[in-house]
């Protein structure tokens, strides 16, 4: 799986990445092209296969046709989330996250914090917090924009707020799994792929540390084996591994793959083991500190 990640962001390793002066709302991109030019601009050692990602992580269908792309994919985090209709009641107070006041310039940073942002939706819809719904939507807006996405996520945005009215909980998911897929489909496009890597791993991270203060707080074994994906860490240590150097680097992105690295040992249940409350204390922990990391941004 390494070769094929790494096979993925090689072709991007020499571009740098722009800044997004967010603060004044501006948005660095490079020029327009034809969506027909820009798919024929994508090398084909730029696709991956399908068996990436863990089956269950994959929305059906994950293409990204308009590109003439064989197939981009990156763990849906609608799929990721999924899980938590098993883990309920969710502690909600111990997981509030505030908003920075100010935007990062950074374009991975952008693109985690988005990924966080989309992984938040859920959140507030499985708990029905309704309220919440229009400041999301303003914040994907914004974060959209300054990637180069604006129009894509505005158009969801729009639905957030109308099914939210509605009180369609499903409607709302369904713009959220949208929200991540058209922010992807513009990133390849721009061959920006890395970032939708980094979109999806910040809704991995957020979800992760959900779930197991879900565990944490009201624990059973059978809960617990619900956290324990050796393959999705696997996934994503594999992932941050093949990460262009400028982002791989960094201090935070190389402490992230150390702590997804003794994650994916820790979730690998012996033949007749049960997790234990441990176990699950000791995860718990990692999660936050993968969180830490994944929002420390580029100074």
């Amino acid at each position: 799986m390494k070769r094929i990640v790494l096979g993925i962001v090689g072709g991007f390793a020499a571009l740098c990445l722009p800044l997004t002066a967010a603060d004044t709302g501006a948005t660095v991109k490079p020029a327009d092209k034809p969506a027909s030019e820009e798919a024929k601009a994508i090398p084909a050692a730029n696709k991956t296969e399908k068996g990436d990602v863990p089956e269950d992580l994959l929305d059906d269908p994950h293409r990204l046709e308009e590109l003439a792309v064989n197939e981009f994919t990156a763990p849906s985090i609608a799929k990721l989330f999924d899980t938590l209709q098993f883990l309920m009641p969710i502690p909600m107070a111990d997981l509030e996250r505030k908003m920075p006041p100010r935007m990062p310039l950074d374009r991975a940073d952008l693109a985690i914090e988005l990924g966080f942002l989309i992984a938040d939706g859920f959140l507030v819809v499985q708990s029905g917090q309704m309220e919440k719904v229009e400041g999301l939507a303003k914040d994907l807006t914004r974060y959209g924009k300054s990637l180069g996405a604006g129009e894509r996520v505005n158009r969801h945005s729009a639905g957030l707020l109308d099914s939210a009215k509605k009180g369609d909980v499903e409607q709302l998911k369904t713009e959220l799994r949208a929200t991540q897929k058209d922010v992807e489909i513009e990133l390849v496009t721009l061959k920006d792929a890395d970032l939708a890597h980094l979109i999806s791993l910040g809704g991995w991270i957020r979800a992760l540390e959900v779930a197991t203060a879900a565990v944490d707080k009201q624990f059973s074994v059978e809960r617990a084996r619900k956290l324990m994906r050796e393959d999705i860490a696997d996934y994503y240590t594999e992932s941050v591994a093949g990460l262009e150097p400028r982002i791989s680097e960094r201090a935070n992105y190389l402490a992230m793959r150390d702590i997804l690295a003794g994650l994916r040992n820790e979730m690998v249940l012996e033949d007749g083991k049960d997790p234990t409350k441990l176990q699950i204390a000791d995860i718990r922990k990692q999660a936050g500190d993968l969180v830490k990391f994944a929002l420390q941004r580029q100074q």
